[in-house]
C-alpha cells in the first residue's frame, strides 16, 4: 500500500512538472503569435500606404508627350 502511494505521488509530481512545461510553451507561443499579428498589421499598413501612393502617382502623372 505504501509503495502504491509513493508511486502515485511520483506520477503526480511528474504530471505537475509536465503541465508547467506545457504552460510555458503555450505562453511563449501566444507571445509569438501576438508579435506576428502586430508585424502583419504594420506590413498591411505599409502595403496600403504604398498602394495609395502608387494610385495617386498614376492619377497626377500627365500623359507622355508623344500622345
Amino acid at each position: 500500500m505504501n509503495d502504491e502511494i509513493i508511486d502515485l505521488q511520483t506520477r503526480i509530481a511528474f504530471q505537475d512538472g509536465l503541465l508547467e512545461e506545457l504552460n510555458q510553451v503555450i505562453t511563449s507561443q501566444q507571445q509569438q503569435i501576438t508579435r506576428l499579428e502586430m508585424a502583419m498589421g504594420v506590413m498591411k499598413s505599409q502595403i496600403q500606404t504604398m498602394q495609395s501612393a502608387q494610385s495617386e502617382g498614376e492619377q497626377v502623372e500627365p500623359p507622355p508627350p508623344h500622345y
